[in-house]
């Protein structure tokens, strides 16, 4: 490198090292999203640049002349070598659901500061290096899922156990992320109309890049983005229209439906068909807002009206409860640290990756891109007014069912939540919406904060309602492709496990085992999606920790075979690499398990919170039309506790057995034993 390149990289270090320390010390007069971008981005660059290269070349070292499990396995439909850029958006879209959206929106109660401090730092240091070792530790082992290469690398009890997780986890996130998506899109016609028009387009892709333009992603997804666009702004005459609004209206219930069928027949198409191409388009689409967004907050410039560090920094927050530490950490997991990346890097992505080298760009690039966007989602919640944000992100048993109820609650936190029902009856209007209190989930407080920067720059409040429903199009697209690939590699891992007891179950080839592991996964997320529905508070408050938690707890599963697979690379000395983000993610993700399970506090703790509502029905406080659901309540809640428990149990074993191991192969007394796939020259250019 010559010293003008070391010069460059120097000033973009201070630069974005500048900009972090400003974002983390300014106080009274509030900052602008500006330095949170350009500071995030520079940081990014340096990342990628540098930290990505010494593990690519120094620990993993990529060999482009080995045969990938894409090129020696091709099938046509799993194993299937895919151009890196298609392949880069299909990840990126399987990976990026709406974790790096909503996890920020709502631990944005906190203040900007915590949740972006963690973002940036844990992308970085954490997240990226969980996707990129994973993703190469399985596509040395022919793309095998994490549960398999944890019985092979750590021990068959490893194995069993972790396969049984992370079944387990993946269902309670697909269930989550499907939540998410029905609150947004409930009683929602615009909105509906346009998420159902991106399957035909996606299937439209397909088809035009295998048979009519092969191999031609650019224009495909070019096309894509034409047609959905063209249903944004289509979605707007549907919900002003008599006679179609009703057609794309529904409630929660029978979106739940709508999400279970697709969920099934996005799982046993082939991928080429809707995995690919939605992937494609979804990244276009996302790639696009966000650099669009970024561009927006440079030329708009925002104030951050919400403070860096809030009231609720004391637990007493009304999204959720809990302090900082831990719950800033597994409420914000997409963005900085997610244990669902593990799952796709050791899934669908392994298997169609056609080099090696391809696995830094897909692998740590596509979880940085993440990152910034899960920045981007701070930035919306935050430049909102905080009233505004809380009035639309706190549920109705929290704050009040009726507007002029929830103002009052809101208003009297303080000064800086000041808030009348006008200004959100004045909004709503803008964007289309009827109300816009209580919408918990983020993915409305979201949209609110994009059409709010992109109507500042472009178009102003006359627009405001197309962008806010291009935003929701833009979440939604997010979560039905984590539905896509979750179910797929839900169905991958619940095929290895019944292979065990007969083996035709385990082929991935043998449509009919296909079909029934496909059922199996779908009733399994389905069945906590429908009680998520059904919750009298909406879901959101008691589902969303719980998905913290699972997530990162499969987080630190992925990183236990992260750090052997290095141990038995003989790169001990590197282990660090893997270890350190595993003992803040244990540290943090066992402490809020204790906490949600066995906390006094009936804000925080299940266990509490269902002695505290049989205490009311025992005193006959709550009505007799209310028993039902109060008693659905409690059931839910034991359900949560007796959930997250088996969960830290689980990794707990996992743990003590990646460690035993660790030190017999220090010792000397266990001969270490690489279980990667012989060694094949590719024929594959590069």
């Amino acid at each position: 490198m010559n010293a003008t390149k070391k010069l460059l990289w120097f000033l973009v270090a201070v630069l974005g090292a500048g900009g972090l320390a400003l974002i983390a010390t300014a106080r009274g007069e509030p900052i602008n999203a500006v330095w949170l971008v350009v500071s995030s981005a520079c940081i990014y660059v340096i990342g990628y640049r540098f930290y990505s290269r010494f593990v690519a070349d120094r620990v993993l070292k990529l060999d482009d002349s080995r045969a990938t499990p894409a090129e020696r396995l091709e099938d046509g439909r799993d194993f299937v070598p895919t151009n890196k850029w298609v392949l880069f958006g299909h990840h990126f879209s399987a990976i990026a659901g709406p974790g790096p959206l909503v996890g920020p929106i709502l631990a944005a109660q906190f203040g900007y500061l915590p949740g972006t401090l963690w973002i940036v730092i844990g992308g970085v240091l954490g997240g990226a290096i969980q996707d990129f070792v994973i993703l190469f530790a399985s596509v040395r082992r022919d793309g095998k899922s994490l549960g398999q290469m944890a019985k092979e690398e750590i021990s068959g009890v490893a194995g069993i156990v972790a396969l049984v997780a992370v079944l387990a986890i993946l269902t309670i996130i697909i269930a989550v992320v499907g939540l998410v998506v029905v609150n947004a899109l409930k009683a929602s016609p615009w909105g509906l109309f346009t998420i159902a028009m991106t399957i035909p387009i996606a299937f439209l892709m397909g088809i035009y890049m295998r048979y009519l333009r092969v191999g031609r992603a650019v224009e495909a997804s070019a096309l894509g983005f034409v047609l959905v666009m063209a249903s944004v702004i289509g979605g707007r005459y549907i919900s002003e229209s008599h006679s179609l609004a009703p057609i794309f209206t529904f409630s929660a219930i029978g979106l739940a439906w709508m999400l279970v069928v697709y969920g099934f027949a996005a799982a046993v198409i082939p991928v080429w068909l809707l995995l690919a191409p939605r992937g494609a388009l979804s990244t276009f689409v996302k790639l696009g807002t966000i650099l669009l967004l970024a561009v927006g907050i440079l030329a708009a410039r925002p104030t951050m009206l919400m403070p860096p560090l809030t009231r609720f920094i004391d637990g007493t927050g009304p999204i959720f409860a809990g302090k900082i530490f831990p719950f800033c950490f597994i409420t914000i997991a997409c963005g900085a640290l997610s244990g669902f990346h593990s799952l796709i890097s050791s899934g669908t992505t392994p298997k169609m990756l056609s080099k090696e080298s391809q696995a830094r760009l897909i692998g740590y690039g596509s979880m940085l891109m993440e990152s910034f966007v899960a920045v981007m989602a701070m930035i919306a919640a935050c430049v909102l007014k905080p009233g505004i944000y809380f009035a639309v992100n706190s549920p109705a048993g929290i704050v009040g069912r009726l507007p002029e109820q929830a103002v009052a609650t809101i208003s009297s936190w303080g000064s800086t939540y000041a808030l009348t029902t006008q200004d959100m009856s004045e909004l709503a209007r803008n964007v289309g919406e009827t109300t816009l209190f209580n919408r918990t989930g983020g993915a409305p407080s979201l949209a609110l904060g994009m059409a709010h920067i992109f109507s500042g720059s472009l178009g102003g409040t006359l627009v405001m309602g197309i962008w806010y429903h291009f935003a929701i199009m833009f979440e939604a697209l997010f979560i039905l492709t984590i539905l896509d690939a979750g179910t797929r590699v839900g169905r991958f891992l619940l095929q290895d496990f019944l292979g065990h007891f007969w083996k035709p179950l385990g082929r991935t080839t043998w449509f009919p085992g296909v079909l029934l592991t496909s059922g199996i996964m779908v009733a399994a997320w389905g069945y906590f999606l429908f009680q998520g529905v059904l919750d009298p508070l909406g879901g959101i408050n008691s589902l969303w920790p719980l998905f913290g938690i699972s997530n990162q707890l499969l987080a630190a599963i992925a990183l236990c075979v992260a750090t052997t697979v290095l141990i038995k690379m003989d790169k001990g000395h590197y282990s660090m690499v893997t270890m350190g983000p595993l003992a803040w993610l244990v540290s943090a993700t066992m402490t809020a398990s204790a906490l949600k399970i066995w906390s006094a506090d009936p804000a925080l703790g299940f266990l509490a919170h269902a002695r505290f509502l049989a205490g009311q029905i025992a005193s006959g406080t709550i009505a007799a039309d209310k028993i039902t659901e109060t008693q659905r309540l409690i059931f839910n809640d034991r359900l949560d506790a007796m959930v997250t428990l088996a969960f830290a149990l689980l990794v707990l074993v996992i743990l003590i057995e990646s460690g035993r191991n660790w030190w017999l192969y220090a010792s000397g007394k266990k001969r270490v034993v690489l279980c990667e796939a012989p060694v094949e020259l590719s024929k594959l250019l590069a």
